[in-house]
């Protein structure tokens, strides 16, 4: 039986890979936002959990010798809870123990116990049938006595009026000495008193029978009151205030050598040179808080620039500098206190600020300070001098368009440390030594023509080494003396006209939707380069009244006209121009067709179908960013303007609009990141600028405009390429 076939439904992986095939520069724009996101959270990361050999970092155990001399790296004052609590102890032993009154009971108690004890004896002394042996065990088994046996043989030896002197003399002087105070584990200091109270009238026997017997009946009758005296130790311990500790930058904490202690521990911490064993907590505060960093600067990012994960340089410089200047900070700061002052955050700020976008650098900024809090003890001093002399030193320089932005951008830079320094030390004026003053006026001083010197120096190298398009680099290839400039102008002085015209179009527009205006123009300047291989085949160069085309078939002279696209590529390669140059040359006519050749070949054809159409397009690609889309308008819409001269603005805008129309209705804006709201910018811009170059004659009676009237000659305005700052 034949079953019919059954339909093929694509797995997930074949889904996956039709998606990427259908629009490959989306997921390379994923791909370079997920690889920014591993590489900038990898740093944020590793800068919080990991100890940096030579950042200053110790490691130490209380009680065992330090390795090292140990000196702080910075001036800092704290609560220090070891002196704190040592204080709070000694106020604690400070305080006695508290015992109660003396208790009556007490002493009635063994007044009456020894009145059993003195019966007891006098019952065994005046026993008729007992040996002296027997009765001397009889009175040491006596419990509180505890009698030697010459003690015992002296009581039983003693007279009857003798022992009762001794009883009376007994019972005196232990009620006496119980109605003292008699604290527990004082007892024997009682004892040691009774001899001295006996009196004199007793002989040396009777005497020492009256010790025997109230010696041994003395106990305590004032007892520890623990909870008071805990009370009273708890009070003194809280009246103690919080002792602080100032530890100066460059004092010795602990000397190589010597025993360390918790208080060495203490110091060690505050100061930010002490490596701590970290928990699984300590990991994962630093994961989610790299994690919440490189999400916000992503969305920050994306809102910003729409396009920047399609560039492939962009995304590359922002996680390399931001990803270096971290690091540097981590190794550099925390081994000097002076090191914080002079660290160059401007440059990071400077140079973001510069190459990619000012709010970005803002933000990469903010990230950047709270890191170096986080991972340093720098104070809040510290961290606002480092962000206002950073932000600064970024509004001063700005896209950094001429050489002397750099030494204005530095001249901020130092002010705004020595007014942030003058700010903070100002209330410890009286209290700092001139030496540190100047210390830290140098280093604000350095700071700032270090900041600006190193920002040049890396826009340089940017620009060379890495290919990267900076606008100093945009500045010096904008100078008419240029070689390519200066063939242009002397090849083909039409194509150098139209060309200034159409940069001066191209940038006004670039200024109206917050393009890159600097290089809007540079790269209007070289966009029909090419034309100087076969410069007379271009209308605009063709002085003599002849056009060569007509001696030549439609398609050769298709392909003169579209070569000059790889002849510019061409030329600018040989003559090392940045790529985002290349890019204009590229994209300044997208995939458009050469119509007027190919509408000739059409008419000329016997079957208008078996004209090539391909043979009379550019090869492309379409511009993809806003600068090179700008271009290939302000390239149109000149040359449209050029040959129908309208009379009146209004005529020259809707013929501005209907070139800007068809541009976007043939889909040649489709890979630019323009809006409908920037294409009504743009042709207001462009037609602002061709209103004041192709501006109606002055008509004169007779018809013709007399050569001797200044005002009835035509005169076009154009501005010539600006010298670079």
């Amino acid at each position: 039986m034949n079953l019919p076939p059954t339909e093929h439904i694509p797995g997930p992986r074949e889904n996956f890979l039709s998606r990427m095939s259908r629009d490959p520069a989306r997921w390379r724009a994923r791909f370079r936002m997920g690889l920014f996101a591993l590489a900038v959270g990898l740093v944020i990361f590793i800068v919080q959990v990991v100890d940096f050999p030579g950042a200053g970092s110790v490691r130490v155990e209380v009680g065992e010798p330090s390795p090292q001399t140990v000196v702080s790296p910075v001036s800092t004052s704290y609560i220090s809870e070891v002196l704190t609590r040592e204080a709070r102890e000694q106020a604690r032993q400070n305080v006695q123990p508290i015992y109660d009154l003396p208790d009556t009971r007490v002493a009635r108690r063994q007044i009456a116990r020894a009145q059993v004890v003195i019966a007891f004896i006098t019952q065994v002394r005046n026993d008729p049938y007992a040996t002296r042996e027997q009765k001397i065990r009889w009175l040491q088994s006596i419990p509180e006595l505890h009698l030697s046996e010459a003690q015992a043989a002296n009581i039983l030896d003693l007279k009857d009026e003798e022992w009762n002197q001794v009883i009376q003399e007994a019972l005196r002087i232990l009620g006496v000495v119980m109605q003292q105070e008699i604290r527990e584990g004082e007892e024997q200091k009682a004892r040691r008193a009774v001899p001295s109270l006996i009196t004199l009238q007793l002989n040396e026997n009777q005497a020492a029978a009256v010790e025997a017997l109230v010696s041994g009946l003395i106990v305590a009758n004032t007892f520890y009151n623990e909870e008071a005296t805990e009370k009273a130790r708890d009070e003194a311990a809280q009246q103690v205030q919080p002792v602080q500790r100032n530890i100066e930058a460059g004092e010795v904490i602990i000397r190589e050598g010597e025993p360390v202690t918790e208080l060495d521990i203490e110091a060690l911490r505050h100061t930010g040179v002490l490596q701590r064993t970290r928990t699984w907590h300590d990991y994962l505060a630093a994961f989610l808080l790299a994690t919440m960093m490189t999400g916000m600067l992503i969305l920050f990012v994306s809102f910003q620039r729409r396009d920047f994960w399609k560039e492939n340089l962009a995304p590359l410089l922002l996680g390399s500098i931001f990803g270096l200047f971290i690091l540097a900070a981590k190794l550099m700061i925390p081994m000097h206190p002076m090191f914080g002052y002079l660290f160059p955050l401007a440059s990071m700020t400077m140079l973001v600020g510069s190459l990619i976008d000012l709010p970005v650098a803002v933000l990469v900024t903010v990230f950047h300070v709270i890191l170096v809090g986080q991972f340093s003890s720098a104070g809040i001093n510290l961290l606002i001098y480092l962000f206002f002399g950073a932000v600064v030193g970024a509004l001063a320089l700005g896209r950094a368009e001429r050489l002397n932005s750099f030494v204005r951008a530095g001249l901020w830079v130092i002010a705004s440390n020595l007014l942030i320094l003058l700010i903070f030390q100002l209330p410890m004026l009286s209290t700092l030594d001139n030496q540190t003053l100047i210390e830290l006026a140098f280093a604000g001083a350095v700071n700032g023509i270090f900041s600006s010197s190193f920002t040049l120096v890396i826009f340089y190298v940017l620009g060379q080494l890495f290919g990267v398009t900076t606008s100093l680099q945009l500045l010096e290839i904008s100078r008419p003396n240029h070689p390519l400039l200066r063939q242009l102008l002397l090849k083909a002085p039409g194509t150098y006209h139209h060309t200034l015209i159409v940069s001066n179009m191209a940038e006004e527009a670039a200024v109206a939707i917050g393009a890159d205006s600097l290089l809007t123009r540079v790269g209007s300047y070289y966009h029909d380069i090419g034309k100087i291989m076969r410069p007379y085949f271009f209308i605009e160069n063709n002085t003599d009244g002849e056009n060569p085309h007509d001696r030549i078939d439609p398609y050769t002279s298709a392909r003169i006209i579209i070569s000059h696209v790889p002849d510019g590529v061409e030329l600018a390669e040989k003559y090392r121009l940045p790529k985002a140059i290349i890019d204009f040359i590229r994209e300044h006519h997208g995939t458009t067709r050469v119509e007027y050749f190919y509408h000739k070949a059409v008419q000329m054809a016997d079957d208008p179908n078996a004209v090539d159409e391909s043979a009379f397009r550019y090869p492309g690609p379409k511009p993809h960013t806003r600068e090179t889309a700008i271009l290939m308008l302000a390239d149109s819409c000149e040359a449209t303007v050029r040959a129908m001269r309208p009379q009146t603005r209004e005529e020259m805008l809707e013929v501005i609009r209907s070139v800007i129309n068809r541009r976007l209705m043939s889909g040649q804006l489709d890979h630019s990141p323009l809006t409908l709201r920037d294409l009504t910018l743009i042709s207001e811009a462009f037609s602002r600028v061709l209103q004041g170059i192709h501006h109606p004659r002055v008509k004169y009676p007779g018809g013709a405009a007399s050569s001797d009237q200044p005002a009835a000659v035509e005169k076009a305005v154009v501005t010539t390429p600006k010298p670079a700052g």
